[in-house]
C-alpha cells in the first residue's frame, strides 16, 4: 500500500481521491494540501486525512510516500523536481510539462531519486483504446493510415476571468492543456511517433481567457497523418477515428469519464461495392482514475520507473511545444526528438 498525499483539491483532485480512497488495496490517501485549507476541511475530514497549508508541510510529512498533483500545469516541473529532491514517488496530472526544457529536467530528477513517475493519461486505460491498439498492432487494421479527433466542450465559460484555468500561460493554445493532451497522447499510443505539426488557434467569444478554438494537422514518423480540433467554446463532445487500409475504428461520445463502447467497420474484401454497418463492441465497466493510481502505486512499490528520458510522456511534451511554436508563427514545426 502507497500511502499518499493529494496536493490540490479542486474538483480533479477530489475526483481522483474518489476513484481510490477505500476501495483500492494498492493506495491510500493520508494527507491533502492546498493554500486555503477551509476550502477543503469537510472533504478531508470525510476522507479520513489532515491538510496541510503548503506543499513543503505535506512533503516533509514521513508518512507520505508518494504525492498526487492535481495542480496549476506552469506548477508541474517544479512540482516534481522538489518531490524527487524529497524522496518521494509522484504521480501529476497532465501535461508533464508545458516545455521540453522543464520536461527534462523533471525526468532527470526522477531518474537521479530513483523515484517514481507517472503522468495522468488516463485515456491509456480504457479498454476501446487498447482493443484498437491490439487491431493495429495484429493487422486487423491493415497498414494504418490516418487519425482524427476532438475533444470539445463549454470550458472557456465556466471559470471566471482571473481563475488560473483562464489564464493564458497556464494554456498557451487553448483547450490543449485541459482536453487536447489526452487525444495526443492516444494518438502516440497508436501511430507513434510525431514528426510534424501545423496548427492554428484564435479566442473568438470572449474578450478574455485562453483561446477557444485550436486545430492542427500531423504527420507522424510512419507517414500516416493526424488531425485534432479542440473547441473550448461549445457543447460538451469527443471522437476518435482511426482509420486503416482494411477498415476504421471509432471512439467518442458526450461522456468521457465512463468506459467507451467503440465502433468498428472492415472492408468486405470479397465485395468492395459493400456498404458494410459498423459492429459495435462494449467493454467490461472500469475506473480508469482508480486504473491509473494503481498502475502508479504498483510501479511505486517496486520502484520500476514509468514516465521517463525519451519516453511518450516527454515526447507529448515536444509535440505540445511545437503546436504552440506553430500557431503563432503560422508555419509548419518539424519535431527533432
Amino acid at each position: 500500500m502507497i500511502n499518499a498525499a493529494i496536493i490540490g483539491l479542486g474538483r480533479w483532485g477530489r475526483n481522483l481521491v474518489n476513484s481510490v480512497q477505500g476501495k483500492s488495496d494498492a493506495i491510500h490517501f493520508v494527507a491533502g494540501a492546498l493554500r486555503d485549507v477551509a476550502k477543503a476541511r469537510d472533504f478531508a475530514v470525510e476522507k479520513g486525512f489532515p491538510l496541510y497549508d503548503s506543499y513543503e508541510k505535506a512533503l516533509a510529512d514521513p508518512g507520505v510516500d508518494a504525492v498526487v498533483l492535481a495542480t496549476p500545469h506552469t506548477l508541474h516541473a517544479q512540482q516534481i523536481v522538489a518531490a524527487a529532491k524529497a524522496g518521494r514517488h509522484v504521480f501529476t496530472e497532465k501535461p508533464l510539462a508545458l516545455t521540453a526544457r522543464s520536461a527534462a529536467a523533471a525526468l532527470r530528477a526522477c531518474a537521479k531519486a530513483g523515484v517514481t513517475l507517472g503522468v495522468g493519461y488516463n485515456w491509456r486505460f480504457q479498454p476501446a483504446l487498447q482493443e484498437i491498439r491490439r487491431m493495429v498492432e495484429d493487422g486487423r487494421l491493415g497498414k494504418l493510415l490516418h487519425l482524427e479527433g476532438n475533444f470539445c466542450g463549454p470550458s472557456a465559460y465556466r471559470f471566471p476571468a482571473g481563475h488560473w484555468r483562464q489564464a493564458r500561460e497556464e494554456g498557451p493554445v487553448g483547450g490543449m492543456t485541459g482536453r487536447g493532451v489526452h487525444v495526443v497522447d492516444a494518438f502516440l499510443y497508436l501511430a507513434g511517433r510525431i514528426g510534424s505539426v501545423h496548427a492554428q488557434s484564435a479566442r473568438r467569444v470572449l474578450r478574455h481567457g485562453l483561446d477557444d478554438t485550436t486545430s492542427m494537422l500531423f504527420r507522424f514518423r510512419s507517414g500516416a497523418s493526424g488531425y485534432l480540433g479542440t473547441v473550448i467554446a461549445t457543447a460538451e463532445t469527443w471522437r476518435m477515428q482511426v482509420f486503416g487500409s482494411k477498415g476504421w475504428v471509432e471512439v467518442g461520445d458526450v461522456e468521457h469519464l465512463t468506459t467507451w463502447q467503440m465502433k468498428t467497420c472492415l472492408l468486405d474484401e470479397q465485395n468492395l461495392w459493400a456498404h458494410r454497418k459498423p459492429q459495435v463492441l462494449t467493454f467490461p465497466q472500469v475506473s480508469t482514475e482508480r486504473a491509473e493510481l494503481e498502475a502508479f502505486a504498483r510501479a511505486a512499490e517496486a520502484r520500476r520507473p514509468l514516465a521517463v528520458a525519451g519516453g511518450d510522456e516527454e515526447h507529448g511534451v515536444a509535440v505540445f511545444e511545437a503546436i504552440l511554436r506553430s500557431a503563432k508563427s503560422g508555419r509548419t514545426v518539424h519535431l527533432r526528438r
